[in-house]
C-alpha cells in the first residue's frame, strides 16, 4: 500500500517536458501575431571590432565598445562582452567577445567576432553629418494669448 502511494506521488512529479520547451500561449508561433524585439548586453558590430588593435589600453577599448557587460573579480584582466538580439519570430542571434589584458595593453582577443584588417579597409570610410536646427524660442501661453490680440509683452 505506501509502496503504490510512492509510486503514485514520484509520478506524479514526473515531467514529459524541459522547462526551455514550455510556452506561454499555443498562439504565439502564428505569424500575425506581435513579437517585440528584444536587445541586451553591448552591441557589438563588425566596424567596432575591427577598430580594436593590440595593445591598446583598457581605456582606448572602453572607448570604443563601451564598459564591459561582465567584470570578473577574480580575472581583473579580462573583459567579456555579450550581445544577443531577438528580433520577432527570427532565432535569437547571439554575439560574444573576450578581450585580455595584461599591464594595461590589450593582449589578446577571442570570441565569434574578430578582428580583421582586410574587412576594416574594404569599407569605405563615410562622414557623419548631423543637421542641427536653429534655435527657436518657445513662447508661453500667456504670452501667444496676447501676442494674439495684440498686446505684445514688452521686454
Amino acid at each position: 500500500m505506501i509502496g503504490c502511494l510512492v509510486l503514485l506521488a514520484a509520478s506524479g512529479c514526473a515531467r514529459d517536458r524541459k522547462p526551455d520547451e514550455q510556452r506561454a500561449s499555443l498562439l504565439e508561433d502564428l505569424p500575425f501575431v506581435y513579437k517585440m524585439t528584444v536587445q541586451q548586453g553591448n552591441i557589438l558590430t563588425e566596424e567596432m571590432v575591427d577598430s580594436l588593435e593590440l595593445g591598446m589600453t583598457r581605456r582606448q577599448v572602453s572607448f570604443l565598445l563601451g564598459t564591459p557587460l561582465l567584470a570578473d573579480f577574480f580575472h581583473g584582466d579580462r573583459w567579456d562582452y555579450a550581445y544577443t538580439i531577438k528580433r520577432g519570430h527570427q532565432p535569437m542571434e547571439k554575439r560574444f567577445l573576450t578581450l585580455h589584458f595584461q599591464d594595461d595593453a590589450l593582449t589578446r582577443i577571442e570570441g565569434d567576432i574578430r578582428p580583421d584588417a582586410k574587412r576594416g579597409e574594404s569599407r569605405e570610410p563615410r562622414d557623419m553629418v548631423v543637421s542641427v536646427p536653429d534655435h527657436q524660442e518657445r513662447k508661453g501661453l500667456l504670452t501667444r494669448g496676447l501676442q494674439t490680440i495684440g498686446l505684445e509683452p514688452k521686454e
